[in-house]
């Protein structure tokens, strides 16, 4: 027979345990839900989205009804528990339900604080904590004008930002002198209140409430020094309280919260405690990482698993606004042996500071850039040593993040999602085990990325360096939008929109910030649309285009320099191999394109070998112009009838260097056995004795594509210009991360060869090429070798030991 364990709470942090019970062990327990609300579990972080119109509220439901079916859950909606009789381990419910339980587990959350001032219970006043309460506020906002937010900490400033968006003119009223006081200091407070007043939000800062004036409805606020401020709604947003009453009642220890161990166990036998609900070692949480944390720990002593006791957490905050990035995390306060290492960019309106006692971190503040915010986040919480660390840099090099892009190489245990507690060994065993394969089937699976989601960047550089190139899409535009590839091409030319940020405003996605999915695209299509006017945002490339290596499965690098149609020479094949005993390189290997590559590199090493290896990049990595397969041709082969690789060698040096939708392949065979495989290469050149054969559209990849015979030319010269133009045709109507096979297969081959076939628009396209192209092509390890910035920045490389091309 199996136990009963009921659960009262149908939260967060209560469901999220019953997921990690159903995970190690789901035949285990009968399981029973009781629950307040009449929805079922929803991510109450996202209600701030659902205000200010980014989701709907179906989005926000993490576990349908079908789930608890699924997974044989009773659930019992719309009547709360109101009394225990622990002693019989029975459970009452509000609508006179009996419940009898052999485990009783309380998840009941917590409730917001309300002021106890006159006027308090008036129609029009609110708190925002359900989706009943986003429903009141979006209906008031539909009827009414003015709103007032009461508390500027996270959840009001979120409150009046949705407000605002959905028409109401909005004033926060805060007692203390700075906004988020506990989380910002005041720098950072002052900041981040400019940015929103910008935005068109006003501040009564250091103002007390004493009364909700009125008849039946709200219609204002009286304050200590007697002023007044007329409104039509009124939010609190300015705490929250344990529902610890239940618990009290049935005998619980209860102080602040109900009083837990190590293990989640109250003072009475059979009953646990999680979640808002609960004080631990004298500490309430109101966020969500602890309470996952929490219920880790407790679905393990439940499942029989040895369970590590619960420590107590590390917390932190990131603010859902639109154009005010902050990120708060740890102890803040200037308390008694507490130093600090700050910098504050005016320009930018950027700010960090860090607090540091006993040479570990011990807080963060973060304002404008929070990249570092998870790299800062998890020192703090291995209580990492910073003597060594250099502590401020400035006026690196544009989008060279020290550290963010180094999840691969963090243990795993470290946290990648703060938000929902989701470390990287989390996301990694869901990857491995469950066939996880994008960033929504990790969020779905692990949580992780589906609150803030400014993790997003770093599951899919772990979903990159476990499955590589298969885990990217092949459509381009992700969730934040519902347009297609041509519908934001079509908005940029438009409205001439030249960067990321300008197109995520002004074409409503989702996201202010996209996601690791769109951001590519994006910064892709402008580099198409504007190449002299839009930056390329190199922090909005995949990994490997960041670091200009690919990442291997250990979290070391690739160096594969350029052997231009295959050919080398004794001098380039010496000096790999220096290079290769030099720096210990477990692989040196032929590849599949006809180049060497050194496998295994340490990154650190990466600028120093590509300086004395002295050769350009094979751009094997990123989405480009890549290299062009020969065969030796009729130079050296009876039965070659051109020469192969004197042209291989002719287009590389033509259109390397050329950033495309997905990489771009070529081949060269100089007879129609086509050693090379030019029948399945994105352009293949198969020489016959008249001439040059054209084959387009083909793919030697994981679904393989025969390529087409587009036309025959005569020279070398037509091949190289039909190259040309089927590039540029490819970058102006391709689908970031689509190979030219389902290019083709989507435009028509028809219509390609109408294009191309035409003599004035291939001449068209070259020149719209080489405009595009001008500026942007250069092989990016020359620049690398010789900007000591970008090594010290990239490849966290000590000063000491940085290489430039005069050494």
């Amino acid at each position: 027979m199996r136990e009963h364990l009921v659960l009262i709470g149908n939260g967060m942090a209560g469901v999220r345990l019953v997921e990690e019970i159903l995970e190690r062990n789901p035949e285990r327990y009968d399981i029973t839900i009781i629950g307040k609300e009449c929805y079922p579990n929803y991510n109450r972080i996202m209600l701030s989205n659902v205000l200010q119109n980014k989701m709907t509220v179906d989005e926000i439901i993490t576990n349908p009804y079908t789930w608890y079916e699924e997974n044989n859950i009773t659930l019992i909606n719309e009547d709360p528990a109101v009394g225990i009789d622990t002693a019989n381990k029975m459970i009452t419910s509000e609508k006179g339900l009996k419940i009898p339980y052999d485990k009783l587990v309380f998840a009941t959350g917590s409730h917001p604080f309300i002021l106890p001032i006159p006027g308090s219970q008036k129609d029009g006043v609110v708190a925002f904590r359900t989706i009943d309460d986003t429903a009141e506020m979006m209906e008031a906002a539909g009827k009414h004008k003015k709103a007032v937010v009461i508390g500027g900490g996270l959840l009001g400033l979120e409150a009046a930002k949705g407000l605002q968006l959905q028409g109401m003119d909005v004033t926060i009223v805060h007692l203390a002198k700075w906004l988020m006081e506990t989380q910002l200091d005041e720098r950072a407070g002052k900041l981040l209140q400019g940015d929103l007043e910008a935005q068109g939000l006003k501040f009564l800062l250091e103002y007390a409430t004493t009364e909700i004036v009125g008849d039946e409805r709200v219609t204002g606020l009286r304050f200590k020094d007697g002023t007044t401020i007329d409104t039509d709604l009124v939010v609190m947003s300015i705490g929250i309280r344990p529902a610890a009453e239940l618990a009290r009642e049935a005998g619980l220890e209860v102080n602040r919260g109900i009083v837990v161990n190590d293990f989640m166990e109250t003072n009475l036998p059979a009953i646990y405690a999680i979640g808002e609900c609960v004080e631990h070692d004298g500490k309430t949480y109101g966020l969500v990482a602890p309470l996952f944390e929490q219920g880790k720990v407790l679905a393990d002593v439940l499942t029989g698993i040895e369970a590590k006791p619960y420590q107590g957490s590390k917390t932190f905050t990131s603010l859902k606004v639109s154009g005010c990035d902050l990120y708060s995390a740890g102890n803040i306060m200037d308390t008694e042996g507490m130093q600090s290492i700050e910098a504050f960019d005016g320009v930018n309106r950027n700010y960090k500071k860090v607090f540091i006692k006993d040479n570990r971190i011990e807080g963060i503040v973060l304002y404008g850039e929070t990249a570092d915010g998870n790299r800062y986040y998890n020192m703090m919480k291995k209580g990492q040593q910073i003597a060594d660390l250099q502590s401020i840099a400035i006026l690196q090099a544009s989008g060279e993040d020290a550290g963010s892009d180094d999840v691969v190489a963090w243990d795993d245990e470290e946290t990648v999602c703060g938000c929902n507690g989701v470390t990287k060994g989390d996301i990694i065993r869901g990857i491995r085990d469950k066939g996880l394969s994008n960033v929504a089937e990790v969020g779905k699976i692990t949580k992780a990325g589906t609150s803030c989601g400014k993790c997003k960047p770093q599951i899919q550089t772990l979903l990159e360096h476990e499955l590589g190139e298969g885990v990217t899409a092949s459509t381009g535009i992700c969730s934040c939008t519902d347009l297609n590839r041509d519908q934001v091409m079509t908005q940029i030319y438009a409205k001439h929109l030249t960067t990321s940020s300008d197109v995520f405003k002004e074409l409503h996605f989702a996201s202010p910030e996209g996601c690791a999915k769109c951001r590519p695209a994006v910064n892709f299509y402008l580099n198409v649309a504007f190449p002299t006017e839009h930056k390329d945002e190199r922090q909005s490339r995949y990994v490997n285009e960041r670091m200009h290596a690919n990442i291997q499965k250990d979290g070391t690098f690739s160096v594969i320099p350029r052997m231009r149609g295959g050919q080398t020479n004794p001098q380039q094949l010496l000096q790999i191999a220096k290079v290769a005993e030099k720096y210990s390189v477990p692989l040196v290997k032929v590849t599949g394109s006809q180049r060497i590559g050194l496998y295994g590199v340490k990154k650190q090493d990466l600028p120093a070998i590509w300086k004395e290896l002295d050769m350009v990049s094979a751009q094997a990595y990123a989405k480009a112009f890549r290299s062009v397969k020969t065969c030796v041709g009729k130079n050296f082969c009876r039965f070659g009838t051109q020469d192969s690789m004197g042209l291989g060698i002719k287009l590389e040096e033509r259109f390397e260097f050329i950033d495309t939708p997905h990489k771009f392949k070529v081949g060269v065979s100089a007879c129609p056995r086509s050693c090379v495989e030019s029948g399945v290469k994105d352009f293949g050149i198969i020489c016959v004795e008249n001439g040059y054969q054209i084959y387009i559209g083909g793919n030697g990849g994981t679904e393989v594509k025969e390529a087409q015979l587009l036309t025959t030319v005569e020279t070398e010269e037509e091949v190289i210009e039909y190259c040309g133009a089927l590039l540029q045709y490819y970058r102006e109507t391709g689908i970031y991360a689509e190979r030219t096979a389902p290019w083709v297969e989507r435009l028509g081959f028809d219509a390609v060869k109408h294009i191309l076939s035409d003599a004035a628009k291939r001449k068209d396209l070259i020149v719209a090429l080489d405009v595009a192209t001008a500026v942007k092509r250069k092989d990016p390890w020359h620049e690398i070798v010789g900007d000591r910035d970008i090594q010290e920045k990239l490849y966290s490389i000590d000063r000491r030991e940085l290489v430039t091309v005069g050494d």
